[in-house]
């Protein structure tokens, strides 16, 4: 984030310094006496020296100001230079798909398939999901969120889980497939989790489907390619387990969340009441559980902390970001999927 801070706002020291006012210069006293007429009173040239101050003070509030838009400017080209590059080929693919996102908004996977939406600029709805019913996704087998519905031409088709979405649509957008082939590259798989319940998992969720001439654009080598699928990897199987006992900490804080999560969901005044105290309730319990499975520490902070300090290392102090000068798929790390 330092670095990205840095990149966007390069001048951001400096102009605090503009703006936030120089010390006065004082006059020594020799030279204010020789400003006072005989009698004692203010002369001429103490009258004139006297609207001095003010003038610098009004020139160096308008410089201030002139500053600021400057780099309030340059910060929004900064900002617009880091979407994503995208071909008049890719533009015109894009423009093809009508897409619409079910999700809940405070949902982290859903934030992070919005995230890769905006940043490659494709037009989408959203369907906000109510977590009790999900009567809005009453179509699908598939009861958790994101689900994207992606329309091309005639073809409709459902994509799951938010990996599979942001590799599927970036395969698409590079390689130009039609997206109803590209989904076949991720089959769903049946398997049992640890604790023995049944779970759909996805072949080749962190894989993008490109042959070699646009692997080498995307990538410019296997390296890169490698890395990013590690990470964005390594984001589900260890920082996603990081966030419910971060969240869900203390009773306290597991009421402060579910009552943001009850602001900002889709729930009914009955069930916003429900959910904002039995779900506080159940979170905290279940935070505790999964603490223990993890084998977090005592104080779960320090491994949140940890994990951050290990994101930070893996990019090091020579570029901004883990894709080089713009973000790849690994910098849009998740933080938890809501698992219903």
């Amino acid at each position: 984030m330092a670095h990205a801070v840095r990149a966007l706002w390069p001048g951001g020291r400096a102009l605090t310094w503009r703006l936030g006012g120089r010390p006065a210069l004082g006059l020594p006293a020799q030279s204010r006496a020789g400003l006072t007429g005989a009698a004692g009173g203010p002369g001429p040239a103490a009258t004139t020296r006297k609207g001095c101050p003010r003038l610098l003070g009004a020139a160096a509030l308008a410089l201030g100001g002139a500053l600021g838009l400057y780099h309030t400017a340059r910060w929004h080209l900064r900002a617009q230079n880091l979407r994503a590059d995208l071909s008049a080929a890719q533009l015109s693919l894009s423009s093809r798909l009508q897409l619409t996102l079910y999700q809940y908004k405070t949902c982290p996977f859903c934030s992070k398939v919005r995230a890769f939406l905006d940043f490659h600029a494709l037009p989408y709805q959203v369907v906000e999901v109510n977590p009790v019913r999900r009567a809005e996704i009453k179509f699908s087998s598939y009861r958790k969120v994101p689900i994207l519905l992606a329309q091309e031409g005639d073809s409709l088709q459902q994509l799951n889980d938010s990996s599979v979405i942001i590799s599927a649509l970036k395969t698409y957008l590079v390689s130009g497939q039609p997206l109803e082939d590209i989904i076949t590259y991720y089959p769903p798989m049946k398997a049992v989790n640890d604790q023995g319940k049944e779970v759909t998992e996805f072949c080749n969720k962190y894989w993008l489907m490109l042959d070699e001439k646009e692997a080498q654009w995307m990538y410019g080598g296997k390296e890169a390619r490698t890395e990013e699928m590690k990470w964005r990897q390594w984001a589900d199987d260890w920082l996603v387990h990081l966030i419910s006992p971060n969240v869900y900490r203390t009773p306290t804080e597991a009421l402060a969340s579910f009552d943001y999560i009850v602001k900002e969901g889709n729930f009914g005044t009955v069930e916003g009441a429900m959910a904002k105290y039995m779900g506080a309730a159940a979170m905290y319990l279940i935070s505790k559980r999964l603490k223990s499975r993890h084998h977090l520490q005592d104080d779960v902070r320090e491994d949140l902390y940890e994990a951050a300090n290990k994101w930070v290392a893996a990019v090091g102090k020579d570029r901004p970001f883990m894709g080089g000068q713009k973000p790849n798929l690994a910098d849009l790390i998740p933080q938890r999927e809501h698992l219903m």
